[in-house]
């Protein structure tokens, strides 16, 4: 994982803000620069902020090993992003504004959402169209305070999700997917919140104006999410709940480089990334654990697959094991701590390796920039096996970063979804 700074190449005034939660498309190649950054603000009021630039990444090291369109990492660029350089605003950002949507029916601990100005959490992501659109998750609604409107420059549209009944109180993180011949689909849940056993896997698809349809889910299929709390055995691993977290990307499950890999529907997927939340005893966010959801491109659009263990970068820890405990794999630093973990008043970390970070939030994810060919921006969402994905990362909500992995490395490792009933009948027989 690799730093982010808003600070522009020779700003015009000092910047003291905190930017945290980075949403990242990137750019078409002819644009002047590689991605559009969108962030939100630490603001001291009851309101929410974010921002938005063009971006570049710098390199360090030898030239070779440099990503298409990277420029060497400057002193400067080295001075805000860290040693290992990172993504940085080629210009200043401005503020982004969305109008808010009014709030008619906020009662009770809802009722403060009502005075809360401006847009909450944005996405930004490309449509199957080459639509750059925008997200907004938590904003209000002329019901709820729930999923606000989806924005494509300069039009404003609020989703629906129906029938209004099944509609929460509170709605959020919804993702969009797209087929191939440009049909869109909302996906609003993965499965079932505790003590609401009416609500599972749940997804329509977009009619026009906002308007869906009813749910879609095969009845037949099994879910793929399960609570694992009665048979696991560490303390660290009872207690989470699954979330939707990013939107999603279109994957054809051969390399860019096979000439005899044709698309089709056959050997083509959607896939995103989940979070399965562990609260502190203060039920506050302990950890989000990063998983990958990979579902079919044709109808009815059944779970494939999900990671069978939760996916840390390089350099990412997770709360609720020690610092020892995360770094147990770096041979360098399991001897420092051998060496020091029973001397006098050591402790953790044992002057090994300390924690990166409290927790991080995966927010978005684009394939990179620069990817080879002439890429329409209708292909903007769509990639191969050997074609990289920049993930947008929030830390600790106070900070931000990204990272870069092969698609194919994503998706692998997964859990087999038990699919539909009918299936699991017929094997059995």
């Amino acid at each position: 994982m690799r730093n982010i700074t808003q600070i522009p190449p020779q700003p015009l005034k000092p910047e003291k803000r905190i930017f945290w939660n980075p949403t990242i498309i990137s750019l078409p190649y002819w644009s002047e620069n590689q991605y559009l950054l969108v962030s939100r603000i630490v603001t001291a009021g009851n309101h929410q902020e974010n921002v938005i630039c063009e971006a570049n990444v710098c390199y360090v090291g030898s030239a070779e090993d440099a990503k298409p369109g990277e420029q060497p990492c400057t002193e400067d660029d080295l001075k805000l992003l860290g040693p290992a350089g990172g993504m940085r605003c080629a210009s200043a950002p401005f503020a982004l504004n969305v109008p808010p949507t009014p709030a008619e029916k906020c009662h009770g601990k809802y009722e403060n959402f009502v005075d809360v100005p401006g847009f909450h959490d944005p996405r930004i992501f490309w449509s199957g169209k080459g639509e750059p659109l925008m997200m907004n998750l938590l904003a209000s609604s002329p019901t709820h305070p729930s999923l606000g409107p989806l924005k494509s420059y300069s039009t404003l549209t609020e989703l629906t999700r129906n029938p209004p009944e099944t509609r929460s109180s509170i709605e959020k993180n919804w993702l969009l997917f797209f087929q191939s011949s440009g049909e869109s689909y909302i996906h609003y849940d993965l499965s079932s919140p505790k003590n609401d056993s009416s609500r599972g896997r749940t997804f329509a698809k977009v009619l026009g104006n906002g308007f869906t349809t009813a749910n879609l889910t095969d009845p037949l299929e099994f879910s793929c999410i399960f609570d694992s709390d009665a048979t696991e055995t560490d303390k660290a691993k009872k207690g989470g709940t699954w979330h939707q977290a990013t939107n999603s990307l279109r994957l054809i499950l051969c390399e860019r480089t096979d000439r005899k890999c044709k698309p089709s529907e056959a050997n083509t997927v959607f896939f995103a990334v989940i979070h399965r939340k562990f609260p502190n005893f203060l039920d506050l966010p302990l950890r989000y654990e990063r998983h990958f959801m990979v579902w079919s491109a044709v109808p009815p659009f059944d779970l494939l697959g999900i990671s069978q263990h939760p996916i840390l970068m390089a350099n990412e820890t997770a709360s609720g094991w020690t610092a020892s405990q995360n770094w147990d794999d770096d041979a360098n630093n399991s001897a420092i701590v051998a060496l020091t973990k029973h001397s006098y008043n050591a402790s953790e970390p044992f002057g090994g390796k300390d924690y990166w970070a409290y927790f991080t939030y995966t927010v978005s994810m684009a394939y990179a920039w620069g990817r080879s060919g002439i890429e329409e921006v209708s292909d903007k969402n769509v990639g191969y096996l050997d074609d990289e994905v920049v993930l947008g990362i929030g830390i600790d909500d106070m900070g931000q970063g990204f990272a870069r992995a092969r698609a194919g490395d994503l998706v692998q490792c997964l859990r087999a979804c038990p699919g539909r009933a009918e299936a699991v009948l017929k094997n059995a027989r």
